[in-house]
């Protein structure tokens, strides 16, 4: 039986480029998130992924996400579970924002919308990446960054404060999981990954060294080596 296509969500503020450095390795599925048109919710864009899916003539697809793209494959088994082999949560979280963490997405929101991207990225480059950064990996996000449209990116931290808690529905998930962090991610740190991979019923927790919050950028060699020897164990 040929495995399952695997289906990858990217990360907030960026689009599906951060996914370039796995995509030799992986064959996957990358579509951009976009949501600027719609109400602020992640299962606007979870409906797009399900009719992705049904476009492709895709019955089952592994479902993953870095950080904002996991909040998006959450809101995908929320909508329909059946549609999902197995999943790839990286650098991402099953809470809801706490008022604090909403408060501050909102207020980006409103000076994105009030001042554009180009303030962005010195406010949040070092909070995203580990301590010692390739330059050339800085450059790269940080230029991609400054490529989204403010209006998604408005839209996007909108949606995200919005989210509901994702608890519930990851512990009625019965499907291989794979749940992956960088050593230094500030934002999702591996003790509340781990606590992510134990609400999964065959969830596996893999721990990337020397990166932060965007593995799949900074480390896509390492990103692409433990989702394919996961998959290969997993039969997914």
């Amino acid at each position: 039986m040929e495995p399952a296509p695997l289906v990858l969500l990217h990360a907030f503020p960026f689009d599906s480029r951060m996914w370039d450095g796995v995509r030799d390795l992986l064959k996957p599925i990358t579509p951009d998130q976009r949501g600027a048109d719609r109400s602020p919710d992640l299962v606007a864009v979870a409906d797009d992924v399900l009719r992705l899916l049904d476009e492709r003539g895709v019955e089952r697809a592994v479902l993953g996400g870095c950080s904002m793209g996991g909040y998006v494959a959450m809101a995908v088994l929320r909508r329909d579970p059946s549609r999902v082999a197995g999943l790839v949560l990286a650098d991402t979280r099953a809470g809801a924002d706490t008022d604090e963490a909403r408060a501050n997405r909102l207020a980006m929101a409103a000076r994105v919308e009030a001042e554009g991207l180009g303030w962005v990225p010195d406010t949040v480059v070092s909070g995203l990446l580990g301590p010692a950064p390739d330059e050339a990996v800085v450059g790269r996000v940080r230029e991609l960054i400054l490529d989204q449209d403010p209006a998604e990116v408005v839209w996007a931290q909108r949606a995200m404060a919005a989210r509901p808690d994702s608890a519930d529905v990851l512990a009625e998930v019965d499907v291989p999981a794979l749940v992956l962090v960088g050593e230094h991610d500030a934002l999702t740190p591996p003790a509340l990954a781990r606590e992510l991979a134990g609400m999964l019923r065959q969830g596996e927790y893999v721990e990337l060294p020397g990166v932060g919050h965007l593995t799949p950028l900074e480390a896509p060699d390492a990103f692409a080596a433990a989702v394919l020897d996961w998959r290969r164990r997993a039969g997914v």
